[in-house]
């Protein structure tokens, strides 16, 4: 059966990433197995949930397939990948080495997880707006952005050309620093990376003068964006690691949101576009051909004898091109408009065709 995680979190599918974070610390207080009251199921379950709606791609999978999906291998899925885990030595009073559980729990008690893979540079965000014609057929945007950005003179090593690597005094070489912590259900030994060589264990003799030894630092970068054909208002671009960047680990990723004009004529409808078309009441009884200008060239479009206002005309593969490198079609809702005051000679015409019973 499938689990309806923001349920379990009582949150809503609208929840930002901190109201989602602040729903799981009240719940896992609640339930840890340590606590008079605690429910180590309800907390696993809760673990569960949080694993996957705070992350931006699995959240996005569970969205689309449940936990259910294929993403989430049916039934038994555990994010965390800490499935069985046995609490019964997590006692008050005792030393537990929190280096070797999750992230959820290095986030829970305020510790780190040892080791530089875990570190990773901040995802930013941004939104441009794209003209209607762009969002159909796809398009190549530059923007500018202010980050922390590798630094480009020591290549993110923070150290002086020709400087030498010196043991880092602050870990003695260890690249972690393990510190004891209290808490309400007893201490916890917690590992965070060094500061001062962000976890490789040593330092440059001489730093570099660009960054002071940083490694990154804050600078206007240029970002080519490639918008895909057929996006739609509001979806996301994830650039892989074109986020902030720290020292001696991967960057973030940047996320841009696409905002689309509106067209003054076409509208979107999935793979179709749709327009409206005003026709004169000569031309829908005895029909004519019309040339619309679409957003890729002129089209002929016949309007057939005796058509009826709110008729859909289709104009095949003028629509929206799809990933498999069909389009869509174009649509047009026809409008037959009536005259609010015939002419004398008029008048007669259509006296006549009542008299025919028309």
């Amino acid at each position: 059966m499938a689990k309806d995680y923001y349920d379990i979190l009582g949150v809503n599918k609208t929840s930002s990433k901190e109201e989602i974070k602040k729903a799981f610390h009240k719940l896992a207080h609640k339930y840890h197995p340590d606590k008079n009251k605690g429910d180590d199921a309800k907390f696993k379950e809760v673990n569960e949930a949080y694993q996957t709606l705070s992350d931006d791609q699995k959240r996005a999978q569970y969205d689309q397939f449940g936990s259910a999906g294929p993403q989430f291998g049916g039934q038994g899925f555990d994010p965390s990948g800490m499935g069985g885990f046995d609490f019964s030595g997590f006692q008050n009073g005792q030393g537990f080495d929190m280096g070797d559980l999750g992230d959820i729990f290095s986030d829970f008690f305020g510790g780190g997880r040892g080791g530089a893979q875990q570190r990773r540079g901040r995802d930013i965000s941004t939104e441009i707006t794209i003209p209607f014609a762009d969002s159909i057929f796809g398009t190549v945007r530059r923007i500018l952005i202010t980050k922390t950005s590798t630094c480009e003179t020591c290549h993110g090593s923070g150290a002086k050309t020709g400087a030498k690597q010196v043991t880092c005094s602050q870990c003695n070489g260890k690249g972690q620093i393990r510190e004891t912590r209290r808490s309400l259900i007893g201490s916890f030994v917690s590992t965070r990376i060094c500061d001062a060589c962000a976890g490789s264990g040593t330092i440059p003799s001489e730093a570099c003068d660009t960054c002071k030894g940083a490694g990154v630092r804050r600078k206007e970068e240029e970002v080519e964006i490639r918008i895909p054909a057929g996006i739609e208002a509001g979806e996301m671009i994830r650039m892989t690691g074109m986020g902030e960047a720290i020292r001696k680990a991967a960057s973030g990723d940047l996320y841009v949101k696409i905002n689309v004009q509106q067209h003054p004529i076409f509208r979107r409808d999935r793979q179709n576009l749709t327009m409206d078309m005003e026709i004169k009441l000569s031309e829908a009884l005895l029909g004519a051909d019309r040339k619309i200008e679409t957003l890729d060239g002129l089209v002929t479009v016949e309007i057939p004898e005796g058509i009826a206002s709110g008729t859909i005309l289709r104009v095949k593969e003028r629509g929206v091109p799809s990933a498999r490198g069909k389009r869509g079609d174009l649509m047009i809702k026809v409008t037959v408009k009536i005259p609010n005051k015939l002419s004398k000679k008029a008048k007669e015409a259509v006296e006549k065709l009542q008299e025919e019973g028309l």
